[in-house]
């Protein structure tokens, strides 16, 4: 029971990034760009380049900020764990976490990541665990849409729907930090 409850955990907070990224990747790859950002040059149409141009200081930043929403979820914040009878893609309040008091953040925190302006609060929990199902299989399309522009973006043909709308990248992706990297 724990491993199942590890694996819907994985396969859950995995197909949010994937969602997240998918999202982000067809935004920028369409030009569309937030009007505040870490300052640098972000000229380029391509999503991957993009992540080379935000300064190394802004890598860290967001690398630790995502650091620190996974220690906070893994904390016991949320009560039981997910592996312990908890619920697998559950995200811990920040304001009233169930775990208690000590895992209040000690200064306001105006939404949380779940729900954030209350739509499911009066939600059946049939409703509630057919949106989960439906959010794990968007997260599932989603991984393998956003393999696919990276895979047609490294080898161009290999993904032939994709043939000309994901745009090529000569850098690595398994090295995020590889023109900049240093730890002091």
């Amino acid at each position: 029971d724990a491993t199942i409850g590890w694996l819907r955990h994985a396969e859950i907070k995995h197909g949010r990034v994937a969602m997240a990224g998918f999202v982000g990747y067809c935004l920028h790859a369409n030009g569309i760009q937030f009007p505040i950002h870490i300052p640098g040059d972000y000229s380029t149409k391509s999503p991957a380049e993009l992540w080379d141009q935000v300064p190394e200081s802004g890598k860290w930043q967001i690398i630790l900020f995502v650091g620190f929403l996974e220690f906070f979820s893994e904390s016991g914040a949320n009560g039981a764990h997910y592996t312990k009878g908890g619920k697998p893609g559950a995200f811990p309040s920040f304001n009233a976490p169930a775990g208690g008091d000590q895992y209040k953040i000690p200064h306001p925190v105006p939404l949380d990541l779940w729900d954030p302006v209350g739509f499911t609060k009066n939600s059946s929990p049939e409703k509630l665990e057919r949106g989960r199902l439906i959010e794990i299989n968007n997260g599932r399309l989603a991984m393998l849409g956003l393999f696919g522009f990276l895979a047609e973006s490294k080898l161009p043909g290999s993904v032939p729907a994709l043939g000309g709308i994901a745009l090529p990248y000569d850098g690595d992706y398994m090295a995020p930090f590889a023109a900049d990297f240093h730890l002091f």
